[in-house]
């Protein structure tokens, strides 16, 4: 019987309660609660894609590959875009009634993951057609590689790391020393941030890490231009309403991620990436300095059969976001040849 094409409206977010959630840590999560959005198909027999949010983004993130025609493809696809544990979408330190604040646990990479299965599960969702993602949601796909290999056919990672380095988690921990003044215990409240919050993390974050010199050299040519876009940058994150003590606690996350932590896998990042049994594409940029290009290349050594490619962009980590179009189109071409070609010339 032949699909129907039919396609969901303009995504509303949506809210399901999966319980308390068990934490690698020992802890719980207690009433916790995960949010999503759904593109594409509405047939229960569709093919799911499951797209994954970096650090401090929420389901919108991927948005900019979703779409009739583009990689994820809504005429193809059951698209479920789901919001990371620490989001301020799903249970966060921000919004939790019973844990607020800093009574909420620590949680890790692959608890986002457990929670997205569990989420899975109540949705009666099975096998995945592809888990995607990019940094934070490619370390997330790479996670969801490991702990269930036979849950998806593909993989797409785009700039991720299977083991964080200490250089990304030096960049972190500087920008959790720049929020420390507003979100320290006695200090930290449920309020919407201010501009003055993010200044110093921006000139971290979004200057020094995950652009290029080039890049900055060419926004921001002297000390005046550099006043005037920090102003402008942190009134437009204070407007977004993102607190910062989430952005705090999932880059604590982020830190301690390895998948060879992964029980079963005895602490072997490279064991653990070689048990992935999905077709997995992975891309990094030219010069990330963020999560390093080099991390990326290695891991994809240890997946067999990777499909590797290096994306020649001036926008360092921030090539697998919106911001890049002038790549736009060649990281899409390098996403739709690895998912569809195949099935593209089995149609003609």
């Amino acid at each position: 019987m032949p699909m129907s094409i039919e396609f969901s409206p303009t995504p509303e977010l949506r809210s399901i309660s999966i319980g308390s959630l068990p934490l690698e840590s020992g802890e719980s999560i207690e009433d916790c609660c995960i949010t999503w959005v759904e593109h594409g198909l509405t047939d229960p027999d569709a093919p799911v894609a499951l797209a994954l949010c970096a650090i401090g983004s929420t389901h919108q993130r991927m948005e900019f590959l979703i779409g009739p025609g583009l990689p994820l493809d809504t005429s193809r696809l059951r698209i479920i875009a789901v919001n990371a544990l620490g989001n301020g979408l799903s249970t966060s330190p921000s919004n939790s009634v019973r844990q607020p604040g800093h009574a909420f646990p620590v949680f890790s990479i692959r608890d986002m993951v457990a929670s997205q299965d569990r989420l899975l599960d109540e949705l009666g969702v099975g096998r995945l057609d592809l888990v995607a993602g990019a940094s934070m949601g490619g370390m997330q796909a790479l996670q969801w590689g490991v702990s269930h290999p036979l849950r998806m056919e593909r993989i797409v990672a785009l700039s991720p790391l299977a083991r964080t380095p200490g250089w990304s988690a030096t960049i972190n921990e500087a920008a959790r020393r720049a929020l420390h003044p507003f979100v320290a215990p006695g200090i930290w409240s449920a309020q919407k941030s201010s501009a003055t919050t993010w200044e110093s993390w921006l000139l971290i974050m979004q200057l020094l890490a995950v652009t290029i010199p080039d890049r900055v050299d060419s926004e921001i040519p002297d000390h005046n231009a550099l006043k005037h876009w920090l102003g402008r940058r942190a009134e437009e994150w204070a407007g977004r309403g993102f607190d910062p003590l989430d952005w705090f606690y999932q880059s604590l996350a982020y830190d301690a991620h390895d998948v060879g932590k992964t029980p079963g896998q005895w602490g072997d990042t490279a064991t653990a990436l070689a048990s992935i049994q999905a077709r997995t594409l992975m891309l990094s940029a030219r010069l990330d300095l963020y999560n390093p290009t080099e991390r990326a290349a290695w891991a994809a050594k240890q997946i067999r059969g990777c499909v590797y490619a290096e994306i020649k962009s001036d926008w360092g980590h921030l090539t697998f976001s919106a911001a890049d179009a002038g790549n736009a189109p060649l990281l899409r071409h390098h996403i739709a040849q690895f998912l569809w070609a195949s099935e593209d010339r089995s149609l003609s």
